[in-house]
């Protein structure tokens, strides 16, 4: 089981479909308050699908193998009907077809077998007598003769390979039309099992993710400016004069100065 799966190109469609209705689920859900609008969210999903389809792995790998175990069968089936049409060709036989059908077919096979041999021959016989001296005069008439049956052998193969190429083509088509428009029961509900899946557990989480990353988050508060304080309490510098007097001396009347 692969763990990350790719998302295979012819599978874009589909992602982009249930893109669509991821989208119109979240976008409605958000009533118009969308910071981002659908085209955005569109460009980050397909941008992200590998990732997106990681989250289903079970169901897209259950899906792309069913699918192509379908399709080698359509395959196959085309193969084996060209395998029966021609091999059954050579015994008349075709495919519950009338007698005037196997008639022709046993004719398309025969006619540049029979045509190719005849010209052999008569070329080989032709130059072979054109070689004598003197010539005898069949042999131009039969190199003629060759010449003739070498030209319907090659336009009957040529025919052959043109009514192939078309049956193939015819076939090949119709097998992919099918296989586009009518998918086996299978298949389809696996389909529709990794679509589902894909929208519940990949698209739309992916999508709210996506728009709650987008939402702006509340503003940080503005930090406060620091207050004021008062000026610390500096010590007085230099020398200061004492607290006290120099000693008063006594006059000659007794009092002092």
């Amino acid at each position: 089981m692969n763990s990350a799966p790719h998302l295979l190109t012819e599978d874009r469609a589909d992602f982009e479909h249930v893109l669509g209705d991821a989208l119109r689920i979240v976008l409605d859900e958000r009533d118009g308050g969308s910071p981002l609008n659908a085209e955005q969210l569109r460009t980050k999903a397909l941008a992200a699908a590998d990732a997106i389809t990681a989250m289903v792995t079970q169901e897209y790998d259950s899906y792309v193998t069913l699918r192509a175990g379908a399709r080698e069968a359509a395959r196959e089936s085309v193969r084996s009907r060209e395998r029966r049409a021609f091999g059954y060709a050579a015994l008349g036989v075709a495919d519950g077809a009338g007698s005037g059908a196997g008639i022709a077919a046993v004719m398309a096979v025969l006619t540049p077998l029979l045509a190719g041999a005849a010209a052999v021959i008569f070329l080989l016989i032709g130059y072979i007598l054109g070689a004598v001296s003197p010539e005898p005069g069949i042999a131009h008439p039969l190199r003629t003769a060759g010449w003739f049956f070498a030209a319907v052998a090659a336009a009957a193969v040529l025919l052959g390979g043109v009514g192939l190429l078309l049956t193939a083509l015819r076939d090949s088509s119709s097998a992919v039309r099918d296989a586009a428009e009518a998918l086996p029961p299978e298949v389809a509900a696996a389909r529709a099992a990794w679509r589902e899946a894909l929208l519940a557990r990949g698209l739309l989480p992916f999508l709210t993710d996506a728009l709650d990353r987008a939402v702006p988050g509340p503003a940080p508060a503005p930090t406060p400016a620091p207050t004021p304080t008062s000026a610390p309490h500096l010590p007085r510098l230099g020398y200061s004069r004492p607290d006290f007097t120099s000693p008063q001396t006594p006059t000659a009347d007794g009092r002092t100065d």
